[in-house]
């Protein structure tokens, strides 16, 4: 056990604004999932192409980002992955066959891009959960930045951030191979709705996963803090 875990225990966070938190998650949801379905539907049945149909859809994921980046009025980790995902996404929309197929297969890959990047930031000072899990834990305070930061220092942290992200990375690479075998055998109008729900039920399993095991490496850490602090305690009472 190092040295500052069997000090202290972890310091509790400052509060949160619980008001602003809601409201980006339900913009996060409205404008990645329900939005881009429903552009898709109207824009099909107004004769517009499955390709353009999709490609114009996927403009909401940017516009969310827009959203987040002029809300919070700073350009964080997070945001930085987010962006350059978007600029792969389009980029990698363009070579290639142009059928709707052929995009619903490269959004796929890019998600399957993004579990290889977690597992990459294994190999990083901190990996890519770190910056994650400040964002969403988070309300973007200077107070509360500083909180999560100092976490570092304890290893029960960091080995917690290094399951996180290695589960992370794992989940989202078998879950781009399962888009990507479904798009071959599922036509177009129901991948456009099944891909978006997929994407984000693995994301909800995660999060859920993510928040249990969370809190049971926080109590583990607390535990083990504890019966450090009350051996210390008792070797000076002998003393």
């Amino acid at each position: 056990m190092s040295a500052p875990e069997a000090q202290t225990e972890r310091p509790a966070p400052p509060a949160r604004k619980g008001g602003a938190a809601a409201l980006g998650w339900v913009l996060t949801i409205g404008l990645n999932v329900v939005a881009p379905i429903i552009t898709y539907n109207q824009l099909r049945d107004h004769g517009w192409s499955e390709f353009a149909a999709l490609l114009l859809s996927s403009a909401w994921p940017v516009l969310d980002s827009a959203v987040n980046l002029a809300w919070r009025r700073k350009l964080d980790e997070f945001a930085v992955v987010t962006l350059v995902f978007l600029v792969i996404t389009a980029v990698v929309s363009l070579i290639g066959a142009h059928s709707a197929r052929a995009l619903l297969i490269k959004d796929s890959g890019v998600t399957g891009l993004f579990g290889l990047l977690c597992l990459a930031t294994l190999l990083a000072p901190r990996p890519l959960m770190f910056y994650f899990g400040r964002k969403f834990a988070t309300d973007g305070t200077p107070a509360s930045t500083a909180w999560w930061n100092g976490l570092w220092q304890y290893e029960g942290f960091r080995r917690t951030m290094i399951v996180m992200t290695t589960v992370w990375g794992v989940a989202y690479l078998v879950e781009a191979g399962v888009r990507i075998a479904l798009a071959f055998v599922v036509d177009t109008d129901t991948m456009v709705v099944v891909s978006p729900v997929m994407l984000y039920t693995v994301l909800g399993c995660l999060g859920a996963w993510t928040a249990m095991y969370g809190k049971r490496s926080q109590a583990e850490g607390e535990r083990r803090a504890a019966e450090a602090a009350a051996g210390a305690g008792a070797g000076t009472g002998a003393a």
